[in-house]
């Protein structure tokens, strides 16, 4: 009798809790099936941005195949406003910056490249970015912009890179012995890149040096076409 009568009570005493805390449990439900149906929204939400961002990049991309730099440039606009935090939006800033170096309009390649550089939550392509916005100082005339441009920050698997356009911004400066330090120390790290080579036995053949005037508007040259490398 003892124990038919606590199961009664145990049953009561369940029954009384499930009547006391229904509501909070009905509540906690709901929040959890509105928690993922926000998330599921969300995602899809992101998805579709991703992919119109993807859509207007590659409409870029078929407008400057086309010789249409008016298009592109108002199609980068677009991308800028309407997904400005979108990867596609720092790789359609980065074509940009191109267009205007092949244009000879350097300031707003350097602003281009700069928002990137600065902005980008990509380590890697900001890195890129940094390094052709020192070639297009070295094309502007600021070869010490340039070397403070590199300066900021940890080239990690771009030191190479990084070593030469230092080179180049000291050859532009007219310091040769900078510039070869800096040549090697890339070269180090960049075997078999020919071109460095040709830089360094320019530098280390017994000829005579060249004035650094025109060291300095060699290397502007060489940087304004490299600057989308």
């Amino acid at each position: 009798m003892e124990d038919y009568l606590s199961e009664r009570e145990q049953w009561e005493w369940l029954k009384a809790q499930v009547r006391v805390n229904a509501p909070a449990v009905v509540l906690a439900l709901l929040v959890v099936a509105a928690g993922v149906f926000g998330w599921r929204w969300w995602q899809g939400r992101l998805d579709a941005g991703r992919l119109e961002a993807g859509a207007r990049y590659t409409q870029i991309l078929q407008a400057l195949d086309r010789g249409d730099r008016t298009r592109a440039i108002t199609l980068l606009g677009e991308l800028e406003r309407d997904f400005g935090k979108s990867p596609y939006a720092d790789q359609a800033r980065l074509l940009a910056a191109r267009v205007y170096v092949d244009s000879g309009e350097l300031e707003r390649a350097a602003g281009e490249l700069a928002n990137v550089a600065e902005r980008s939550k990509d380590r890697d392509l900001a890195l890129v970015a940094r390094l052709r916005l020192a070639r297009v100082q070295i094309a502007q005339g600021k070869p010490d912009g340039a070397l403070a441009t590199l300066g900021v920050v940890e080239p990690g698997a771009f030191a190479a890179r990084f070593h030469e356009v230092r080179g180049d911004a000291d050859y532009a400066k007219g310091d040769r012995a900078a510039a070869l330090k800096e040549y090697r120390s890339a070269q180090a790290g960049a075997a078999g890149d020919s071109l460095l080579a040709l830089k360094i036995a320019d530098l280390t053949a017994d000829t005579a040096a060249p004035a650094p005037a025109q060291a300095a508007s060699t290397t502007a040259k060489s940087a304004a076409s490299g600057a989308g490398r």
